[in-house]
């Protein structure tokens, strides 16, 4: 629970993105284009539908033609080639009308409680036109291009619970009338990024069409495939782990437990051991696709590569045909590895046991509001231990001290998203956000230490309202052992990339490329199955690159 490991995880079978295809075919949805109303210059309106077994939903996409001087990726944009939203049902012309004069607008629009996902997207400069253009011209586009970014288009924001009107989660997660699916973490999010992947080619081949007339071709099948969706992603997402500590501890405990079932196999079989080698073989060439600019991952990139080659050496010199083969190599990794070969061999260790591990998936939700009640009736004194016991990493430390205290997380006016303040440099410092759990469980318990022992906490809670916060913390925690990151989170050495590295690996995001410490561009979904593809290919074969010609 340390943020410098946290910041190396890869994505697993555990993560949202395989599980959700996983369940899709398994129940046998249904996928179609409704509707395309675009014209030659790409603007317009298109419909997808995805039909689950109790009901409909749609991604309603809205497609302009975008001046390249208006395309941005931060967030105070205010226009984007394309904008959706995921709508509970099939949406009548009333309701298409409706969103297109708000879900254009994103926040500055306002949505209703039918729809459960808005997002925007702006199209790739480098691949997006040279693909349309090689299609127009009746030719498909070098596989060596598509490798070099590994999508069409990326989005810049994925909305739901709530925000801007949207439908709030608990409304139609789990409940009665809808897929139960929806009660797993982002999944409408992970449905509707998977549907605007579709929509990525959709409108490469429609503008080719425009330009190319008959000569014009589709793009083949197995090179849509190396496109996934691209993302980038800032600190609007870094503190989401710090406010959902028991949804963290579900995620992790879920990923140990996942571990401890693999590392608990006393013999491999013949099978399991191929499927492990294809998996590394696969990394290894998916890790020459893997762009970054970044001195610090391009470091960490060439250690990979070296701890992969030390992985294949091992498992030649028949490291898995040993007693407790997978709990061996996990130990080996520990002394031989950098930590994020530890976490990609994690990873791989997972991949040829689905059948053991694949139902954890289902179990990484939680009702957050059952721990939002302090138990003020209990005794000063036992907080006081528990804090002992479960946060000596935050103790002893001097937080007035500059360095430990250089940063300060708040809510932007402008857009109402999560930012990191510099505390001895920028104002502002006095509507900090309640996320330094590492400072204020130690104020805590120096308070605690100045109070009887056989108080109920009511009583100090009464005489010190402004620690409630952290003893909602601190109560929490004694309960879930993952539930707190464990590390100074306003300290000037964070990296919040590290926070959102965490996360997406759980989506099941790939090619991390950060562009500062603050933010980082990922692909979602490449080389995973098209919606019409499904229910004939394996819906979980994808993570990692196919070693064919042409991504066969």
């Amino acid at each position: 629970m340390r943020l410098a490991r946290m910041g190396c995880f890869h994505q697993t079978r555990l993560s949202f993105m395989r599980a959700l295809l996983r369940d899709l075919k398994r129940e046998r949805w249904k996928f179609a284009r409704e509707s395309w109303r675009v014209d030659a210059r790409g603007e317009g309106v298109a419909l997808y539908s995805a039909r689950g077994p109790r009901r409909t939903y749609t991604l309603v996409c809205f497609s302009r033609d975008l001046p390249a001087k208006l395309r941005s990726d931060r967030v105070i944009a205010n226009a984007w080639d394309a904008t959706f939203a995921l709508f509970d049902g099939a949406p009548d012309e009333a309701d298409i009308k409706r969103l297109a004069a708000n879900v254009p607008l994103q926040e500055a629009g306002q949505c209703r409680q039918s729809e459960l996902v808005m997002s925007r997207a702006n199209r790739s400069v480098r691949v997006f036109s040279r693909v349309v253009d090689a299609l127009a011209r009746g030719a498909q586009p070098p596989r060596e291009l598509l490798d070099a970014s590994g999508y069409l288009m990326r989005t810049t924001a994925v909305y739901a619970n709530g925000k801007f009107g949207l439908c709030d989660r608990e409304n139609f997660a789990g409940r009665a009338g809808h897929d139960q699916m929806f009660a797993a973490p982002f999944r409408a999010e992970m449905l509707a990024v998977w549907l605007i992947r579709w929509f990525s080619i959709d409108l490469a081949e429609h503008l080719a069409r425009a330009a190319g007339g008959r000569k014009a071709v589709k793009l083949a099948r197995p090179l849509a495939r190396q496109l996934g969706i691209g993302n980038a992603t800032g600190l609007g997402m870094a503190p989401f782990l710090l406010l959902h500590p028991a949804l963290l501890h579900c995620w992790m405990r879920a990923r140990e437990t996942a571990l401890s079932r693999v590392r608990g196999i006393s013999r491999s079989g013949k099978k399991t051991r191929a499927h492990f080698c294809r998996a590394l073989a696969r990394m290894r060439a998916g890790l020459s696709q893997w762009r970054t600019e970044d001195r610090r991952q391009l470091g960490r990139l060439r250690e990979l590569k070296n701890d992969l080659e030390k992985i294949s050496a091992q498992t030649r010199g028949g490291a898995l045909q040993g007693e407790a083969p997978w709990d061996a190599l996990i130990r080996w990794s520990r002394r031989a590895l950098s930590m994020e070969g530890q976490e990609l061999l994690v990873s791989l260790a997972l991949e040829p046991h689905g059948e053991l591990v694949d139902d954890l998936a289902h179990e990484m939700s939680v009702d957050e509001s059952r721990y939002w009640r302090i138990r003020a009736g209990r005794r000063v004194g036992e907080l006081r231990d528990a804090i002992d016991a479960n946060y000596r990493w935050a103790l002893g430390a001097d937080y007035a001290e500059p360095r430990r205290c250089a940063r300060f997380w708040y809510v932007s006016e402008e857009k109402l998203e999560p930012r990191l303040g510099e505390r001895f440099d920028e104002p502002g410092a006095e509507k900090e956000l309640p996320l330094a759990a590492a400072r204020d469980i130690a104020a805590l318990r120096a308070s605690l230490g100045a109070f009887d022992a056989d108080a109920a906490l009511a009583e100090f809670l009464r005489a010190h309202p402004r620690h409630r916060h952290a003893v909602r913390r601190a109560q929490l925690a004694a309960q879930l052992p993952y539930a707190e990151i464990r590390d100074n989170v306003i300290a000037k050495e964070l990296r919040p990339v590290d926070l959102l590295r965490c996360k997406l690996s759980f989506f099941g995001a790939t090619r991390f490329d950060p562009k500062s410490d603050r933010w980082v561009r990922i692909t979602m979904y490449q080389h995973a199955p098209f919606p019409d593809e499904l229910s004939a290919m394996d819906a979980d074969d994808w993570a990692y690159p196919p070693l064919g010609e042409n991504g066969e």
